[in-house]
């Protein structure tokens, strides 16, 4: 991790639109304001997934405000651990940072009975990343 005393974390898929948006939520919500979080996306897309909006409101986490971002060399810059959920090659590299890539199913297109199993799957990655990678309890 960084020398600051809050690790950051950037999770980077290619609209922004779903699985990223969902583990950023998470983080921030499970973080308790212990981590800092960015998503961003290769090729952001004009809103977030109506049906990812919807499961994450159904766990109490409300995204509907949410915009996707662009990924910028600064964004991966500064952060501490970066995140890729399928955007291949389209994320820069640099040395000391910590890379994870998670494969998971992506939610475009799908309603939110097809999101609601990756919702999950992201939420137990984000408990695991907090307690193995970050050594943060998650917050109740």
């Amino acid at each position: 991790m960084s020398s600051s005393a809050v690790p950051s974390v950037l999770f980077v898929c290619v609209h922004n639109a779903g699985r990223s948006q969902m583990a950023a939520a998470f983080l921030t919500h499970l973080g308790g304001g212990r981590v800092q979080v960015r998503s961003a996306g290769s090729a952001p897309a004009g809103s977030v997934n109506a049906a990812v909006v919807e499961a994450l409101a159904e766990v109490g986490i409300d995204i509907s405000a949410e915009i996707p971002k662009v990924l910028t060399v600064e964004a991966v810059q500064a952060s501490d651990v970066v995140i890729t959920m399928g955007c291949g090659d389209a994320c820069p590299f640099f040395p000391g940072k910590t890379y994870l890539d998670w494969k998971l199913d992506d939610p475009a297109g799908q309603g939110v009975e097809a999101v609601r199993p990756i919702r999950d799957q992201i939420e137990a990655r984000i408990r695991d990343l907090l307690t193995d990678q970050l050594g943060i309890e998650p917050a109740a």
